[in-house]
């Protein structure tokens, strides 16, 4: 069994509780609605980044990134999903988590867009976007 005081990586949750550095990837662009945001979080000598359109993205992207990483060091560790199966995203659009089967086709979850078509979209993009649970709903722990 794996022994976090063996790992020369940090767990993910010890991420959680850095204070990330926030960049500004375009500062030149004065349009608030086509920023994006890079968060570096660091405990020396491990550093993860994470890109969104809001710091608070970037922030759960890189969080996203810190698991990604300590699962190649720790191949058993299992990366949980920062949303649910299916939800409604803060614009109303439905989420839904695609088959295990389907994920290396496509992506981890489907959705359906303004034009009416389905499109899928992988976890990495959905932080990229900031994709957020709409206000009624919350993630189950």
């Amino acid at each position: 069994m794996f022994d976090a005081e063996r790992s020369a990586y940090p767990h993910p949750d010890e991420f959680k509780v850095m204070r990330p550095e926030y960049t500004d990837l375009d500062p030149e662009n004065e349009d608030e609605e086509a920023k994006e945001w890079q968060a570096a979080i660091v405990i020396a000598p491990f550093r993860v980044v994470g890109r969104s359109v809001t710091k608070a993205g970037a922030r759960r992207a890189a969080l996203y990134e810190a698991a990604k990483t300590y699962r190649s060091y720790h191949p058993h560790f299992r990366i949980k999903s920062p949303y649910p199966e299916t939800f409604t995203g803060d614009d109303g659009m439905k989420w839904e988590r695609l088959r295990p089967a389907l994920r290396s086709k496509y992506g981890d979850y489907t959705f359906t867009d303004e034009d009416g078509e389905e499109d899928y979209a992988d976890i990495e993009q959905m932080l990229a976007w900031d994709v957020r649970l709409a206000e009624t709903e919350e993630v189950e722990d």
